[in-house]
């Protein structure tokens, strides 16, 4: 097998466990914030469920706002491009001045994954489904 065959399937794990990650978050409770509708449709895909907000949607202080209120668990999802790290930078400094800490590990974990394959959450299902197909394939089932 080759090096990047391995990777490949080391990258699938390390996704997979992400996705596991989400799905209980989100069935606990926590607040998952994306950017937009494709990108809420690429997690449910996925099968994450549970509260999905989209940040597009209000002003960032107005979700802020209603996140404070919420006393549950954030985590910023937002796409890895230039827009989204403006908004996962305003939306943390907002929540902090709330004394709530976001969680922006995810995020990072799967920018760093996908590395330069895709740049958004909206894309996520797709990359998944065909580092599935060709893992699968290498390993034969």
């Amino acid at each position: 097998m080759r090096q990047r065959d391995l990777e490949d399937i080391e990258r699938l794990e390390e996704l997979e466990k992400i996705i596991v990650e989400l799905k209980e978050l989100a069935q606990d409770g926590s607040i998952l914030v994306v950017e937009g509708r494709k990108d809420a449709e690429s997690l449910r895909y996925l099968g994450v469920n549970g509260q999905i907000l989209l940040a597009s949607q209000q002003p960032l202080l107005n979700l802020t706002e209603s996140l404070s209120r919420s006393g549950k668990k954030i985590i910023i999802l937002t796409d890895w491009d230039k827009k989204g790290y403006l908004i996962a930078k305003k939306l943390e400094k907002h929540l902090l001045a709330y004394g709530i800490i976001p969680d922006t590990r995810i995020r990072l974990k799967l920018r760093s994954l996908s590395k330069k394959s895709i740049k958004d959450i909206e894309s996520l299902n797709n990359y998944i489904n065909k580092l599935r197909y060709e893992v699968h394939g290498m390993m034969g089932f």
